[in-house]
């Protein structure tokens, strides 16, 4: 089983984590494919069969399925960029209400990123406008930016895994 679990990290779980943050907002079909590759993936580690229900089986590898994958790595990437941990052409999208030159809000307190406006579909995709959106959905506690990003990576997996999975 150790043997299919590397196997399987090395050839399949790499590649779905790829520049996933693509995907936000693909269509049904391609997020079904997508999520068809995770789960015989999982059902190769487990030894679960085709007909075993895949949502216990996620939890035993302790996966996330594709599309909350997707919103975990936009929100560790809007993380690194609040914390200037990434290049300035994707840091330059993200600001925090509290340092928008516009006038103080309540939510200045609460590291809330400022949303842009978008007029199509594609800024609707964008990183500037997905990021954020993504970020301020999360619960206060995970937007600090007080803690290691290694702790939020922990945390936010936990808050997704729990939201995604429900009480299994």
């Amino acid at each position: 089983m150790e043997a299919a679990k590397t196997l399987v990290q090395a050839f399949i779980s790499c590649r779905l984590d790829y520049c996933n943050s693509l995907l936000y907002r693909v269509t049904d079909n391609i997020m079904r494919r997508v999520q068809s590759l995770q789960n015989a993936a999982a059902r190769l580690i487990t030894g679960a069969r085709r007909r075993d229900h895949i949502t216990p089986v996620l939890c035993q590898v302790h996966w996330l399925p594709v599309r909350q994958r997707v919103e975990f790595k936009v929100a560790c990437l809007v993380r690194q960029a609040l914390c200037g941990q990434m290049p300035i052409y994707l840091a330059d999208d993200i600001h925090l209400v509290s340092k928008s030159k516009r006038r103080s809000l309540r939510s200045s307190s609460d590291n809330m990123c400022a949303l842009p406006r978008t007029y199509n579909s594609f800024g609707d995709r964008s990183f500037g406008a997905v990021g954020p959106r993504i970020f301020n959905s999360l619960p206060r506690g995970l937007r600090t930016l007080d803690i290691s990003y290694k702790h939020f990576k922990a945390l936010l997996k936990t808050y997704m895994f729990r939201q995604g999975h429900g009480a299994l």
